[in-house]
């Protein structure tokens, strides 16, 4: 089984991604971008969360030893949580900006001294809110394995982003299976696929 083919294809069959060349949608950042993906979506579908769930346990071999997982927020929080539930391993996870009151923690939940950890993430575009949780981690005096996400939309600054910060990264699945997969069920045209090619080339580089 491709596991980055199937994952595209249940992505689209519950509209967690959609895919709107002609009409882009409006990223927070103000982007206007042709793709948008919501893998929250998964939770509420019992196959596809299954499915999701059993293919980050597959993917979590593509690391090395850890005995903890962190999920960052809020997104990467239920399926970090899956993954932690399935291994019996422990769970935090990591919020994007410390706790204004209280203690002010940044991770919330506790992980053994020292443990090495598996940070999950549902999205991965520019990389920047992953490795800042990466960074969280790190800096609270735990050994980072990498970070396993969903999906990415492969954007060659993200992949450098990672790569400067010597932390592994995998999805599993990524923008070009998912224009492939698109393509394939003629959910797209070869014209929407140079367009949403031509869209992450000048967003993504």
């Amino acid at each position: 089984m491709n596991i980055a083919s199937e994952v595209a294809k249940r992505l689209l069959q519950i509209k967690a991604i959609k895919l709107s060349p002609q009409k882009p949608f409006t990223w927070a950042s103000g982007i206007l971008s042709p793709i948008y993906c919501d893998n929250r979506l998964v939770l509420s579908h019992v196959e596809a969360r299954g499915f999701v769930k059993n293919c980050l346990l597959e993917k979590a071999k593509d690391f090395s030893n850890f005995d903890a997982v962190a999920g960052v927020a809020t997104a990467g929080i239920a399926h970090g949580m899956m993954v932690a539930d399935a291994l019996d391993l422990p769970f935090a996870y990591v919020r994007s900006k410390p706790k204004e009151h209280g203690r002010q923690n940044m991770i919330e939940g506790e992980l053994p001294e020292g443990a090495k950890v598996l940070v999950i993430e549902d999205l991965i575009s520019t990389g920047g809110s992953s490795l800042q949780a990466v960074e969280a981690v790190r800096a609270s005096g735990y050994q980072v394995v990498g970070v396993l996400a969903i999906f990415s939309y492969n954007f060659p600054k993200a992949n450098r982003a990672f790569e400067n910060a010597g932390c592994q990264l995998e999805t599993l699945s990524n923008y070009d299976v998912l224009l492939r997969e698109a393509l394939a069920i003629k959910y797209i045209n070869l014209n929407d696929v140079d367009l949403l090619t031509t869209w992450r080339t000048k967003t993504g580089s």
